[in-house]
């Protein structure tokens, strides 16, 4: 199947052509008919798997075809960086239908202000924007829904884990009821049922590969103390070239000492949390994709909010704290059928989190011996009530013998 048999306006083809886009992926492959058809969507996928063009592609074939102009979609992400992501994308497709965009989003100085309040009045077709920004903008009375035909929530369980909940229902109030509504989330727990439940009418589903990593990516693990960490990552940066490494930490505090302590060592690392101005994170972030910069260290949030191909390996320097944020995570690599390497730290303390890990993606992952300058590390029991004393020896430690850099064609497990 090509994108040709969707039956896409000529000029949208056109566009996709210069992009290099020939067969869809499953997501988009089983969502563009559904919503060319005008009808609600809950589409259940993985990282990775090219949603959001299963649904900008069809609403751009449904906006050259209208017989007017006007605000025509909503499309509401979680951080601005999604947002802007989104609204890139959606220039790159729509380049050849004169079709407009505006991301939306806070965290810019006074001049980013006026210019998306001077675009609203000015009107667009599409406005990407996040939840708090896109309500600021409702109170200044400079956005005018009447004649919306489309409303996209993207990664709406991470959007609900943020607290926006209310802030959605908020929006939807200025919205017509009568509306295409599509809800695209990466996991499907009780709470997106009630919001899918109460703002889509009979809507079709989809689920892709729900909580199951993409299958080009190694996963290893070392079992280590947290005094252990940091110069496990330099041991492993050192040992072997990476061109594009993601590090990701639980708390923002953990990744600015991780930042810190990562310079210090002659990395070429840079970190992105809130303190940070808006300009600032998208100088780095700018820097990560152009591959000026060859190690991003961030928290969970940007596990959605960044899209960056070639990451070759991802570092977990804590384990996360829902199983589901591991997909999220190493799913930054192996995309677009490339492959990757995604390593574990586990602590004593997060144990009993991995293997809920495990559990969750039907597999053990390898726990692999840690550098002799090192020394031992705890013994992996997460069963158990109590951790081993400090002195215990890893009861993996004779599995596997090898390095992830001394086997650089390694191919993944089945």
């Amino acid at each position: 199947m090509t994108f040709h048999d969707f039956s896409f306006n000529p000029r949208l083809l056109d566009g996709l052509d210069a992009m290099g886009f020939s067969k869809p992926t499953p997501i988009q492959e089983q969502a563009i008919p559904v919503i060319l058809s005008k009808k609600d969507l809950i589409g259940c996928a993985q990282t990775g798997t090219g949603k959001t063009a299963a649904y900008v592609l069809p609403i751009l074939n449904n906006i050259v075809a209208s017989e007017k102009r006007h605000l025509n979609t909503v499309i509401i992400a979680p951080t601005r960086e999604l947002a802007q992501q989104i609204d890139q994308q959606v220039e790159g497709f729509a380049y050849f239908l004169g079709v407009s965009s505006i991301a939306i989003y806070g965290g810019g100085d006074g001049a980013t202000w006026d210019q998306q309040k001077r675009a609203m009045e000015g009107g667009v077709d599409l406005i990407i924007a996040t939840p708090g920004r896109l309500i600021a903008q409702i109170a200044m009375g400079t956005i005018k829904f009447d004649h919306v035909e489309h409303l996209v929530l993207d990664e709406a369980d991470r959007m609900l884990d943020m607290g926006f909940y209310e802030d959605i229902l908020r929006i939807i109030k200025e919205l017509p009821a009568t509306r295409q509504t599509l809800l695209f989330s990466a996991t499907m727990p009780p709470k997106i049922r009630a919001l899918a439940n109460r703002i889509l009418k009979n809507p079709f589903e989809i689920n892709i590969a729900i909580s199951k990593p993409a299958e080009g990516i190694l996963q290893q693990a070392y079992v280590v103390y947290n005094e252990q960490k940091e110069k496990l990552i330099d041991f492993l940066l050192k040992e072997k070239q990476y061109n594009s490494v993601l590090i990701f930490a639980s708390t923002k505090e953990n990744v600015k000492k991780l930042d810190r302590n990562l310079q210090r060592l002659g990395l070429n690392a840079k970190a992105i949390h809130s303190d940070l101005e808006q300009v600032e994170r998208e100088n780095v972030l700018r820097e990560f994709k152009n591959k000026k910069l060859s190690i991003l260290i961030g928290t969970d949030v940007l596990s959605r909010g960044i899209d960056v191909e070639g990451i070759d390996l991802v570092i977990n320097f804590d384990v996360p704290p829902d199983p589901e944020d591991y997909i999220h995570r190493i799913g930054r690599t192996a995309r677009a059928a490339t492959t990757g390497t995604a390593i574990t730290f586990i602590n004593q303390l997060d144990q009993r989190k991995f293997f809920r890990i495990e559990s969750l993606i039907g597999r053990e992952v390898p726990k692999l011996v840690l550098p002799e300058e090192l020394g031992e590390g705890p013994t992996y029991t997460p069963e158990a009530k109590s951790n081993a004393p400090k002195t215990g020896h890893s009861k993996n430690s004779g599995k596997r013998k090898q390095w992830p850099s001394k086997r650089p064609d390694r191919k993944p497990r089945p």
